[in-house]
């Protein structure tokens, strides 16, 4: 009987492991695609990252799709990928690492042993590795700082708000860090946490059964580590608004990014009547919203004003929200692109030459004033129903190729749901006009903020000091300009010019100490 009893319970402890150890599927057949479309998902991201390695799993990732593999190197891969018009890539963010693999159906037998290797059998060669990590900490060191002051802003702003947690750092890591890195670093964390349980298998197009389940066969292969899944920290609340302003040689205007946290995401489902909200409020790239409207089109300081609930990656590229890139932890921002310094407005207008700052600090009581006006009076019922009737049809085009539906299919299981942008249209249906005034009241304010500002040396203190002193800052127009304007406006200006914020500090930073 003893005998009989220990093989069940070895039976049953096997069954167990065998379930905790079983891939997650996310399948998305499509018949007469001609492609098929392979994202495998790793539960890890920066926030993996040890301590004094910040940057390992960016490097790890990119080692992995940037090197060779299987024996074959990364030139020979690149060469057999082109005449099937075959590609793959890696992207990392801050919870999770995905690669994507892309191939025409015609070619899936040559190419899937290929895929096989990139994660199976990696070569982590020592050349490929000297090439790659110089490609990371020239980001560091040059790129993040001269590419895009608005793409600054906004790392700057997550720098600021996640201070001293893992969530601070960029997905790249730090310069010192990065400098810290080794090859065998990155052996030891492929082995710790690019591991078979932590692992997502998501699959689109005309693909085989067969295929669906090699590939969940093979990827038993990865390194069975026990897997210790990393908390992401919250983001820190301001006390009062707190303003870190980068100070840069040559920078192109003032690039703003403001947050605070925000402790709802698509996991709950208040969060449709706060995208209701906040469409109205600055819709990402559309010149119907509220901020668009005051600042760029009323006013024509800058490209565009945005505003937004959740991590927007690439904002400067992407047209639509993107995939890939799920995060448990949440805060809302305001995007202002980059409005004019007194020395470009000088130069350009004799009639301005006494002005000390450009339109920075009036731009920043702008948009903090919409929200406040909005916070208080609430949506209207036409404007709430007009946004509610954009938002589903427009998040009915988020995910317009295989790539992105399977991409925000898996995003959907991140958050407990099993298809958002399904579930999406039935929540907005649902929402009310109080639903939507009961939850921006609820999740915005514009007392406690973080603030970053990209902005030439020449502006740095006169800028400073205008915020802490809450100096006036009145709107400064070219006189051509501003006799065309209607006197509405002009009365508005002088009312936001004066426009009280809840400033409590003010640090300046030189652009080259950041992300160090």
């Amino acid at each position: 009987m003893k005998s009989l009893l220990q093989t069940v319970a070895t039976l049953l402890l096997f069954s167990f492991a065998t379930q905790s150890q079983a891939i997650e599927v996310v399948e998305l057949k499509l018949d007469n695609s001609s492609k098929v479309v392979f994202k495998i998902r790793f539960n890890n991201g920066s926030i993996s990252d040890p301590a004094g390695k910040q940057g390992l799993t960016y490097a790890t990732a990119s080692l992995m799709a940037q090197g060779g593999a299987g024996g074959m190197s990364f030139a020979d891969i690149q060469d057999m990928l082109m005449p099937w018009s075959a590609s793959y890539f890696v992207a990392v963010d801050k919870q999770v690492t995905t690669f994507t693999f892309q191939v025409p159906v015609d070619f899936i037998d040559d190419f899937y042993p290929l895929l096989r290797n990139v994660l199976l059998a990696p070569n982590f060669d020592e050349h490929d590795f000297s090439r790659v990590m110089k490609g990371q900490q020239n980001y560091l060191d040059q790129v993040v700082r001269a590419s895009s002051d608005e793409d600054y802003s906004k790392f700057a702003l997550e720098h600021l708000l996640f201070r001293g947690s893992n969530m601070q750092h960029l997905v790249q890591g730090t310069s010192a860090a990065v400098k810290s890195i080794s090859l065998d670093d990155i052996k030891s964390h492929y082995q710790k946490v690019f591991i078979r349980n932590n692992v997502m298998l998501g699959i689109a197009g005309n693909y085989s059964l067969a295929l669906l389940k090699q590939l969940k066969s093979d990827l038993q292969g990865l390194p069975d580590t026990p897997y210790e899944p990393v908390t992401p920290a919250k983001a820190r609340k301001a006390d009062g608004i707190e303003v870190e302003i980068i100070a840069k040689d040559g920078a192109f205007g003032s690039a703003i990014f403001t947050g605070a946290p925000l402790p709802i995401t698509r996991a709950d489902d208040e969060f449709a009547a706060l995208m209701i909200a906040n469409s109205w409020m600055g819709e990402h790239r559309k010149s119907y919203s509220r901020l668009y409207q005051k600042i760029r089109q009323a006013r024509s300081m800058n490209y565009g004003d945005y505003s937004y609930i959740e991590w927007y990656s690439a904002g400067g590229r992407n047209q639509l929200p993107p995939s890939g890139v799920p995060r448990a932890s949440n805060y809302w921002s305001v995007w202002i692109r980059p409005v004019q310094i007194a020395t470009q407005l000088k130069a350009q207008y004799p009639e301005l030459a006494d002005i000390s700052i450009g339109h920075a600090h009036f731009a920043l009581r702008m948009a903090v004033r919409e929200f406040d006006q909005l916070i208080k009076n609430g949506l209207s019922q036409e404007d709430f129903a007009s946004t509610r009737t954009f938002l589903r049809s427009y998040s009915k085009l988020y995910a317009q190729s295989p790539a992105q539906q399977l991409g925000w299919l898996m995003d959907s299981r991140f958050y407990g749901r099993k298809d958002y942008l399904a579930e999406l249209d039935s929540l907005l249906q649902k929402t009310t006009l109080e639903d939507v005034n009961t939850a921006l009241r609820k999740y915005w304010q514009t007392d406690n903020m973080f603030v970053t500002i990209v902005t030439d040396k020449s502006e740095a203190q006169p800028l400073a000091d205008s915020l802490i002193n809450n100096t006036a800052s009145p709107m400064t127009y070219s006189t051509l300009v501003k006799t065309g304007l209607a006197p509405e406006i002009l009365a508005e200006d002088e009312e936001v010019a004066v426009y009280p914020l809840n400033v409590r500090k003010v640090t300046i930073v030189p652009s080259a100490d950041t992300f160090k």
